[in-house]
């Protein structure tokens, strides 16, 4: 597979029911073996909507098995609904930065000019092609297993 890239970005919500419950199939074994890893969901100073900043915003998903795996219609979303698509190697992390930039393997970009985060409370969810949920993390939820420090939160499996 050829180096992470954008392949869309798009303006959706992520339904949020469990996938047996809209009829969606089971996830497939690749599946478990890619996480969010680690999340920045305030960006370091002050929020001034510059590209500097944007890009202090971000999501790491870690593929941990040894096999690529083909993430074009996987989503990634917050809960007011913005999405990203994108694709991951084997045994690697690419980290989804806010801002605008210049793809590579380990950094990819979803070129949007506001923060996709909320600073106090969010959740990253991550989504295979089937909208089957992956994994999450959360900020500022005391009732999941959460370090409310703006990183990684707690998993819903």
């Amino acid at each position: 597979m050829s180096a992470p890239a954008a392949v869309a970005a798009a303006a959706a919500g992520a339904l949020a029911l469990p996938a047996a419950a809209v009829g969606q199939p089971a996830a497939r074994p690749h599946d478990r073996a890619v996480v969010i890893s680690d999340v920045q969901y305030d960006s370091p100073g002050r929020d001034d909507r510059s590209n500097w900043s944007l890009n202090k915003e971000w999501v790491d998903v870690t593929n941990t098995a040894r096999r690529a795996v083909n993430l074009d219609s996987w989503t990634l979303s917050d809960e007011a609904g913005p999405t990203y698509t994108f694709r991951l190697d084997g045994r690697s992390t690419v980290r989804v930065h806010t801002g605008e930039g210049r793809d590579r393997r380990a950094d990819v970009y979803q070129d949007r000019r506001n923060y996709v985060w909320n600073n106090d409370r969010d959740t990253a969810t991550l989504r295979n092609d089937h909208g089957r949920f992956i994994d999450d993390a959360s900020l500022g939820y005391r009732d999941r297993d959460n370090d409310d420090r703006g990183h990684r939160g707690g998993h819903r499996h």
